[in-house]
Parts: C-alpha cells; structure tokens; sequence
C-alpha cells in the first residue's frame, strides 16, 4: 500500500463481561500486558494516563530496528460504551501516520463485543498494511487478556482522600488486607512506584501463604499498578491494579487483576477469589469506619 488515507475496521467478541473488556482496554496495567503484537516486539510505556485529555507514550522495540514511537491522546471516554483517541506513529524524529481510533463496546456479563475504527492518514509506505497486522494482532491480545482479567468493585463511603489514605499508608495496608479472618505479616514494605512489599498472609486456620507485590505505578488518589508474585522474587500469577474514582464524596474503587494465564484465572475462580476479594474490600471499608 502507499501513503493516503484509509478507514479500516476491526472486531471481536469476547468471553467476558463488558466491563471487564472495558478495563482491559482502558487500564494502564492491562494495556500494557495485551499492547505488543508479536513475542518479537517488546512494548515500553513512558506514559499512560487514561483520561480525557490524558495520554499514552509508548517505544515499540524489535532488535535491529529503530524504535518506533506511539502517542495517543484521550478524546472521549463513556464508560463500558466508548471511547476515541488519536495516535500518532513516528520513528527517528519523522511522523509515519496520525489516526483517530473509536473504538466501540457492547455486550452483557456473559459475552462482549468491541467494534474499533481507525482513520488513517500515512505518511510513510506500508502504514496501511502494518495497522492491519499490528493492530489486528493487539485485539486479538486484548481478547485473550480479557478472558483472564478479574475485576472486583465496591463504593466505599467515605471522600477518595481517605480511602486513598488507608491503601497508601504502610502502617494500615496491613491491617485491613486478606478477606475475613486473615492476617499479615510484613516483612518489607515501600508503597511507592519501584517499592515492594513482601508479605505472609496467614489463613484462619494457620496456613502460610507468601506474597510479593512489586508497585510499577502509583498516580496519588487516582490508580496504583503492581504485579503479584508467589512469594519473595517467585513467579508472577497476575498483573494488578486499583482505581479510585470520586463520586459525590464517597469512592468507588476498582481492583483488576489479569492472571498470567488462562489457568491461573480459572483456579483462581475456582478457590472464590472474586468473593475473597469483594471481603477484602469490605475490611477496607469497615477499617476506615464507613461499612
């Protein structure tokens, strides 16, 4: 293909509710898991704010190649319904394309579906081409990262500043983190982004279970993203973050997780981790007094 203008269209259906979709394509932290197209490309993001107004800042890496650069820009986001953003691909200082992407959803708690359109202008050969495989392939991501994400949510009735307060605070995290009847035990903890906090959770009945959590984002009352090994330095089972989103003076705070894969996520379904993390989420609330 040459350089021109093209409107391409793509779209998926997913085993998963529509929410969950939405968070896969609008959290940093799940963005980042689906975004590479192909095992040879390693994706760096230097900035991710999903927001109206906000943008996205991304290198996408392939040895023996220059880097190509991708800078979104937020336009509109409806929650669960729609959202548009602009993109710009550039490489060694040159503008290879701008598009606007729309991307739409649909779909209910057991099935979801996303339509995305892309408006093209390349300015360099083969653009077309290459955002029919490389954009292609990233759906394609998103799909199998949905189909593994958990997403748990609770408003909690109290201003974003404390519930924010109490998640951030290494003295109080924990004290309120496990479900009911759980306890913890610290052994390091450094709540900031490139801090950790390594931890036994201790089970009613005296099980021991290690965790290490690794903290790659933390945006002050807004989100935190992390990864959630088993264990000091073991292997990761999931890639996790929390929103906190103001509404009217109480918090609504959004936990995901997108395990690492698909049979991680069904043990974790399995062993009630949606209704263990709904009580951990309740011990929040009651901590900080509003349950």
């Amino acid at each position: 293909m040459s350089k021109g203008f093209a409107t391409l269209t793509f779209e998926r259906r997913v085993a998963a509710p529509v929410a969950t979709l939405w968070q896969a394509w609008t959290a940093p932290a799940a963005r980042a898991v689906w975004a590479s197209p192909a095992p040879s490309v390693t994706v760096e993001f230097l900035e991710a704010d999903t927001c109206v107004g906000g943008r996205e800042v991304s290198l996408c890496k392939v040895e023996g190649h220059p880097d190509t650069r991708c800078e979104a820009g937020w336009l509109v986001l409806q929650l669960g319904t729609l959202s548009v953003n602009t993109e710009v691909i550039s490489s060694e200082g040159a503008t290879q394309s701008a598009a606007l992407v729309t991307a739409e959803f649909s779909g209910g708690d057991d099935e979801s579906r996303i339509v995305a359109t892309v408006q093209l202008s390349s300015l360099a050969e083969d653009m077309e081409d290459g955002y029919r495989q490389g954009f292609g392939a990233g759906l394609d991501n998103l799909v199998d990262v949905a189909k593994r994400t958990m997403i748990l949510e609770r408003v909690i009735a109290a201003p974003r500043s404390v519930v924010w307060g109490a998640w951030l605070n290494p003295e109080a995290l924990p004290g309120w983190w496990g479900p009911d009847g759980f306890s913890c035990n610290t052994r390091r903890i450094d709540l900031r982004a490139g801090g950790e906090w390594v931890f036994d959770m201790i089970g009613p009945d005296g099980t021991v279970y290690p965790n290490h959590h690794l903290y790659g984002e933390v945006k002050r009352e807004d989100r935190i993203g992390y990864s959630l090994l088993w264990g000091e330095n073991g292997p990761k089972h999931a890639d996790a973050w929390v929103l906190f989103e103001d509404q009217g003076g109480s918090t609504k705070v959004t936990l995901g997780m997108t395990f690492s894969s698909a049979s991680e996520f069904e043990t974790a379904k399995g062993f009630g981790a949606v209704e263990l993390g709904l009580q951990t989420l309740g011990k929040l609330a009651r901590f900080i007094g509003a349950a």
